[in-house]
């Protein structure tokens, strides 16, 4: 399976099944069962309970609520509960590293030695917490001798805290009356779901960006067919995942689609009925994966660029041998010329359309010309390979159009649309960026300071982004084609795009309609910014935060910034997070970046000035 970590320019593989904490994505529901434990743990005694599905992220909660528990606290944690009750007595002592007399028969002496040491512990102000992990597997003899341990207490406080986790099965067993007293001792509880689909998009983003890839591996079609098969279970997700990224790479695609992972699905579950046509031909090709990729590795084709990779010569020779632009577009019926009006420059003659093939504009006579609102004018002059390199002026009255409207001959390769999609997106930045030097776009970004943000959405939340994007657009007759948006004209609903070289209007009606996703953003990452800034913690994040805020507020500059993330900057990022219709969570991860570094700071490329107005 590591054969596609280089393919895809990854450090590691992003879809393991271990329970790595770098990877730790925190859903809404997550955050919350963790809230609940903490506030079960707080209470001093008595029983905190977890449940949830297989697969749903149990564990990974209960160790981010490890890694939450102070050094005053000493744990016991038993993997696997399926134990008698002196062994299960046994198992706790060990974990605490308390001595005691093997016995067969005789409870009482780990009770009496297990009680000995929760004293001990007590009068040295360290709490005892009991977390049994698979609680499901606990007979009711063993569940009613662990309820008897939280009878182990001082005249004022319980001695033992414990965390029951355990799948749907163990609410059935604590529903039964012999096990009444054990219910009513629970002081908090919390189910886990699955993940929607939103959170599931954002789980797969993440693992991706942990593992070095913030680019869209998988396009909005698979993520929806993802969640479909999986019902949104992050191990079914990571399974899938893992298995369409090695499909993916054995049939040289550069993004898993929604067949290639319907395939992925079909070899991992084994249900012929979610794929169509020739299952089983398929599945009897995808069991030679390791052979193949073997293959492709000994002939030296799977390194882009490498000899063999039809993927650059192909859109070189596709942007040098550029058809006239008349035979190149077929104009739906009783369409008007679905193309933004261009104005001839002054200084320089326009450039001739690219291979990517995009409708010619209409001629036009020369006219006054003025710069759009949200048009962010490229900084780098330098001309680049391809007839993009200067963004034209549009006229104060533009033509609209509607990306349905926007069809190529049957056969056309609409592969190129996608780079320079992501050209027009760094030169809104300031920079020209070229694919065959630097084939990783998102390593590429973060060598200018910039990270990417993959999948940040629909139309709403690119215009709450107010950051230029590459969409995924389709027409009328279902052809997929990538475009820039790049600014947006709010007073008019109007949205600015670049697809293939030319700049269009669109209403935001018919983008909405026409955009099956946005793929990518960029966004200007702070100095020091690794990961999203907790309450409580330290690093570069808090004195740059501190800052803009205060700036924002109008105040002067911190005498002395501050290094911890604490409560009064806390209060500050609630409010900001709340004014501006943001996840009001307190952590600082990039919306929040991106929203205050838009109103603070100068040389970002917004798609709209008007958007704070």
């Amino acid at each position: 399976m590591t054969m596609y970590k280089k393919y895809f320019g990854l450090s590691e593989l992003p879809f393991t099944i271990a329970p790595d904490p770098r990877y730790l994505y925190l859903s809404a529901e997550h955050r919350e069962a963790l809230a609940s434990l903490l506030y079960g743990i707080n209470c001093n005694g008595g029983f905190v309970l977890l449940t949830g599905e297989i697969g749903t992220g149990k564990t990974t909660v209960c160790r981010c609520l490890l890694e939450q528990i102070p050094d005053s606290a000493e744990i016991a944690f038993i993997l696997n509960p399926k134990y008698s009750i002196s062994e299960l007595l046994e198992a706790i002592c060990d974990e605490l590293k308390i001595r005691y007399d093997r016995s067969e028969n005789r409870i009482k002496g780990y009770i009496d030695a297990l009680n000995g040491h929760l004293l001990e512990s007590h009068a040295r102000g360290v709490n005892t917490v009991l977390i049994i992990d698979e609680a499901q597997n606990l007979s009711l003899d063993a569940l009613e001798q662990i309820r008897l341990l939280t009878n182990l207490e001082t005249s004022s406080e319980k001695l033992l805290q414990i965390i029951l986790i355990g799948q749907p099965e163990l609410l059935e067993q604590l529903s039964r009356q012999q096990l009444r007293q054990l219910n009513q001792r629970i002081t908090a509880r919390y189910h886990l779901h699955a993940l929607n689909p939103s959170e599931l998009r954002e789980y797969v983003s993440h693992r991706l960006a942990v593992s070095g890839c913030e680019a869209p591996l998988f396009t909005p079609g698979a993520l929806r067919t993802l969640h479909r098969l999986t019902h949104g279970v992050p191990r079914m997700v990571n399974i899938i995942c893992d298995r369409a990224l090695l499909g993916a790479y054995v049939e040289r695609r550069r993004q898993v689609d929604s067949g290639v992972l319907r395939r992925a699905a079909a070899e991992v579950l084994g249900r012929g009925s979610e794929t169509s046509g020739g299952v089983k031909g398929w599945l009897r090709r995808w069991m030679t994966w390791p052979t193949a990729a073997v293959l492709l590795l000994a002939l030296g084709w799977w390194l882009p660029g490498a000899a063999g990779d039809g993927w650059w010569p192909r859109l070189q020779a596709m942007l040098a041998s550029a058809p006239t632009p008349t035979n190149t577009l077929i104009p739906a019926a009783e369409a008007k010329p679905p193309v933004a009006e261009a104005v001839q420059s002054k200084e320089a003659p326009s450039a001739e359309p690219s291979a990517a093939a995009v409708p010619a504009p209409a001629p036009q006579q020369p006219a006054e010309t003025v710069t759009p609102e949200g048009v962010v004018e490229p900084i780098d002059p330098e001309p680049l390979p391809v007839d993009i390199a200067a963004q034209p002026q549009v006229s104060a009255a533009p033509r609209v159009s509607s990306p349905g409207d926007w069809q190529w001959p049957e056969g056309t390769d609409l592969g190129a649309t996608a780079v320079l999609a992501y050209r027009a997106l760094f030169r809104s930045w300031g920079l020209s960026y070229d694919p065959q030097a630097a084939p990783q776009l998102c390593s590429f970004a973060r060598a200018h300071n910039l990270s990417c943000l993959s999948q940040p959405g629909g139309v709403n939340e690119l215009l709450q982004y107010n950051l230029p994007a590459v969409l995924d657009l389709f027409n009328a007759r279902g052809q997929g084609f990538q475009a820039a948006l790049i600014g947006i004209d709010r007073s008019k609903e109007l949205a600015h795009v670049e697809i293939a070289g030319e700049q269009r209007w669109v209403a935001l009606s018919e983008l909405r309609t026409w955009m099956s996703g946005a793929r990518l953003l960029l966004w200007r990452m702070p100095p020091g910014y690794n990961a999203p800034l907790r309450p409580e913690e330290r690093g570069p994040l808090v004195p740059w935060l501190e800052n803009n805020l205060a700036r924002l507020q109008g105040k002067p500059m911190p005498a002395a910034t501050r290094q911890r993330y604490d409560e009064p900057l806390q209060l500050q990022v609630l409010a900001f997070q709340h004014q501006n219709s943001l996840q009001a969570d307190g952590v600082v991860g990039p919306q929040t970046i991106i929203q205050l570094s838009a109103l603070t700071e100068s040389g970002i490329p917004l798609l709209s000035s008007t958007a704070r107005e």
